[in-house]
């Protein structure tokens, strides 16, 4: 068996779960009604819909799982790993007191109090991890190319290739700049059959740089004949195979790229055109999506103008590779960055990532540690640090689902407990292993903060935080004092929040929603989607996708969302000060915030530059453009919808027979790594 392939749920888990819930306490909830978020007439939910597509297990019967088995899945999922290791290494484990917090754990799971990320949503509890690892599990890792040379060639380039495969979001860093120098094959050409599996079509990537930055090498061709044909399924994470092409072209591109340059030593723009590439690959290959951070110097001007179109029109085409990273600079507190302000102004890029300020602090209120004197980077999101060859293991909880905060204290636990017990399952990577079983880094994160703010003030939002933090070291202390292992070197983030914060019905992270109340979503699905005709005969708007009209289409959904102030009507200035808050009272890691700014504003980004200094270990902007009018372009993500238009449409739609889609047999598809809510394509 391959990492390409893996079972699905097995007619019994008696084989890999050593916990489980009772079925008369499960039972319970078989009728429960689920808060599902986001209503979007008919009394159907956006919270619904992404949780069918994108993380509802597929049965042995064929059929797809209920909220109700997801949570079981999860929860004995992670109990199960707390007390194999209990097991394993004969520290105390108490049945009775297990069941009743995991008890505790599903109901407020079941309730929206907390969730795991959406990798954990899709994969805790199957059997993959068992079999393979903890990989399918982590969100983001770093990888940092500092010691390229001869021993270390392609090592990054294929592990990036082998973790977005895998699903998981990487940061890198430019560092090996200079390093290797590019070799032109010599001798025999060699037949290189590529294998069907993640590892085969890595191994092929692998023996192809090498060829060119290893002395010595024979030149290589491939042979894809054993690669299975496009739309036939992929087992295990899901998806569907998309044959040969799309490696082939990678394989092409990648060889175009280095022919040119040949003699020459690899530049910081070498090294993103090297991962980017490997990413559209992974892209096009229907298996994941990719996400990716470029870490460049601030005075590194080519790097500073990768995605400028005028000076790189192939980088930056519709058909490039320019766009598949996202681009930061190492800053320093006290650094004068006021030279980048138009870029950002332009692209939103570079965004700032203050490794200085990381390494010393953990939450800035506290004084410095320097317990993370060895971070190298950040996760595609930077709302972790991390050192080379580093994941992130991460878990959401949201208080505005909280009356009290006695009540969130006790979500804490749960949550902290759920990632703890993440990072007590290995890799397969011991390079790391041996970091993350070193750090047992974690992220708790709070979302929906916006929500909490605008209806108890900044004022008990603070409060919570603060006596949160406290809680988390709290439960950390005891907890890994019972487990036998290291505290973690730190605990705590804020993630952006992709889908899961739709299902909750939260505004993402500490991010103001893109419009608050009403207004139209438009969501983006494959033709041969089998929901598609059911959203048809449920009456909403359907249309061909006016830049993909052969395979795709646009629903227009009348959404109600969190009845708070959208991102155009908040300034950056509170946006950054809200983002400033979380990082001082709750982030001991970091704060993943994306700072959008209207055309008015954009003068103001040298004196926010200034100002935050200190404040955050990451800034990344958004220009919003003049987009506030309805219909600024055509089929936007999210809209203003005028009440009367929008009463009408929702007053027409009727209930989609969600029973057909439980019954469909499709495989759920999974989050796009950690990034925040898109119009996105369902890939089939």
């Amino acid at each position: 068996m391959t990492l390409l392939d893996a079972p699905t749920l097995p007619e019994s888990t008696e084989t890999y779960l050593s916990f489980r819930l009772s079925d008369d306490f499960v039972a319970r909830y078989i009728d429960r009604h689920v808060p599902w978020g986001f209503p979007c007439g008919g009394g159907n939910s956006l919270g619904e819909l992404q949780f069918l597509s994108k993380y509802s297990a597929l049965k042995p019967d064929g059929t797809k799982e209920r909220w109700y088995e997801a949570c079981r899945r999860v929860v004995e999922g992670f109990y199960t790993i707390l007390k194999d290791h209990c097991t394993r290494n004969r520290t105390p484990w108490n049945h009775a007191k297990a069941q009743r917090a995991a008890e505790d754990a599903y109901d407020r799971m079941f309730h929206f109090k907390w969730l795991p990320p959406g990798r954990g949503l899709q994969h805790m509890g199957r059997p993959f991890i068992y079999q393979h690892g903890s990989a399918a599990l982590q969100n983001c890792a770093f990888l940092s190319t500092e010691h390229l040379g001869p021993r270390n060639a392609t090592q990054p380039f294929v592990r990036l290739m082998e973790m977005s495969m895998l699903g998981i979001g990487v940061g890198f860093d430019t560092l090996g700049a200079g390093k290797l120098q590019v070799h032109d094959p010599e001798g025999d050409v060699e037949i290189w059959t590529v294998g069907d599996s993640r590892e085969g079509w890595c191994d092929s990537t692998e023996r192809l740089l090498r060829s060119y930055l290893l002395p010595n090498q024979r030149p290589v061709e491939f042979d894809y004949s054993e690669v299975r044909e496009a739309g036939q399924p992929i087992r295990g994470l899901g998806g569907v195979a998309s044959g040969p092409g799309p490696l082939r072209e990678q394989h092409d591109t990648l060889r175009r790229l280095l022919k040119g340059w040949v003699g020459q030593w690899l530049t910081s723009s070498d090294i993103v055109d090297l991962m980017n590439v490997i990413g559209k690959g992974v892209v096009s290959g229907n298996v994941r999506r990719s996400s990716e951070l470029a870490l460049g110097d601030p005075d590194d001007f080519e790097f500073l103008n990768l995605k400028n179109w005028e000076i790189n029109p192939e980088r930056m085409a519709p058909n490039g590779w320019g766009q598949l990273s996202n681009n930061s600079i190492r800053a320093e507190v006290g650094g004068d960055y006021s030279y980048i302000a138009d870029n950002i102004e332009l692209s939103g890029e570079p965004g700032l990532i203050y490794l200085d300020l990381a390494r010393e602090y953990g939450r800035l209120v506290d004084a410095p540690d320097w317990k993370d004197s060895r971070a190298r980077g950040v996760n595609p999101c930077a709302e972790q640090t991390l050192e080379d060859q580093e994941c992130c293991t991460l878990v959401e909880m949201f208080p505005a689902n909280h009356t009290e905060l006695s009540d969130f204290l006790r979500t804490i636990k749960v949550a902290y407990l759920y990632a703890k017990a993440v990072t007590l399952m290995p890799t397969h990577w011991p390079e790391t292993n041996e970091v993350m079983q070193r750090n047992r880094r974690i992220g708790c994160s709070v979302s929906g903060v916006v929500q909490f703010a605008e209806e108890h003030g900044w004022s008990q939002l603070r409060n919570w935080l603060d006596e949160g933090y406290g809680e988390v070291c709290r439960r950390d202390t005891q907890y890994s004092e019972w487990l036998g292992v290291r505290e973690s070197i730190k605990k705590t983030s804020v993630k952006p929040s992709g889908t899961v914060s739709l299902l909750v019905g939260a505004t993402p992270g500490v991010h103001f929603p893109v419009s608050g109340g009403s207004y139209w979503r438009r969501i983006r699905y494959a033709k041969n989607d089998p929901v598609v005709q059911l959203l048809i005969e449920a009456g909403y708007h359907v249309e061909d996708d006016v830049k993909d009209s052969d395979t795709t289409v646009v629903v227009t959904f009348p959404t109600r969302g969190p009845e708070v102030r959208s991102e155009r009507e908040a300034t950056l200035w509170e946006k950054m000060h809200l983002a400033a808050m979380l990082q001082r009272y709750w982030a001991d890691n970091q704060v993943s915030a994306t700072f959008s700014f209207s055309p008015s504003e954009a003068e103001q980004i040298p004196a926010v530059l200034r100002a935050f200094d200190g404040q955050l270990k990451s800034m990344s902007f958004l220009p919003m453009g003049d987009e506030a009018s309805p219909g600024a372009y055509p089929q936007m993500p999210y809209e203003r919808a005028e009440d009367a238009a929008f009463e009408a449409s929702w007053n027409k739609i009727g209930r989609i027979d969600t029973e057909a889609l439980y019954s469909t047999g499709r495989e759920a598809e999974g989050e796009q790594y950690c990034t925040t809510d898109v119009c996105e394509i369902k890939v089939q």
